[in-house]
């Protein structure tokens, strides 16, 4: 299911955030420097996903040590996303993909209405990519359901081993 190497240069997305500004990732990625977290989730209905959130947002600041700058990408409703981003005080930017254009550019999954099982309707499933100063790619997961995902413990050692064994 992987359509990017190593080392390849990851698309740019153009996406409205629920802080009402228009994000652009290659903007974005300019602006801050550093390395980009892109984690795609199911939405703000999946319990899982919003406590995932949470804990992201718990470690901002090991992120932020490490130069790591989280973008989070969801094919919920805006409306939706923005509830749950302001109830969570998240501080990083939350995007909506309401047209997929983040999801097919990234090769992520999409449960579709007429897949083999019921689960809570079509939407993008969970996805994650690191990527490097100058926009290529360090790292990346993606999941056909909602298990098996990293946990945020885990993504904070992904970033360790990566950063420590970086060849710039």
């Amino acid at each position: 299911m992987s359509k990017f190497a190593l080392k390849d240069a990851v698309p740019n997305i153009t996406l409205p955030a629920v802080n009402g500004e228009e994000y652009s990732f290659e903007s974005y990625r300019k602006e801050k420097g550093g390395w980009h977290l892109v984690i795609f989730f199911r939405g703000s209905w999946c319990p899982v996903c919003v406590s995932d959130l949470e804990n992201l947002e718990e470690s901002t600041g090991f992120f932020e040590s490490k130069n790591v700058h989280i973008t989070t990408i969801s094919t919920d409703k805006f409306e939706d996303l923005k509830a749950m981003a302001e109830e969570k005080n998240l501080s990083f930017p939350v995007l909506a993909d309401k047209e997929y254009k983040a999801l097919k550019a990234y090769d992520v999954h999409y449960h579709r209405e007429d897949d083999p099982y019921e689960d809570h309707g079509a939407h993008g499933e969970p996805a994650y990519f690191l990527i490097d100063e100058k926009g290529k790619l360090l790292y990346q997961q993606r999941q056909t359901s909602p298990f098996g995902r990293p946990t945020v413990t885990e993504l904070r050692k992904i970033v360790q081993y990566i950063g420590k064994t970086y060849k710039a």
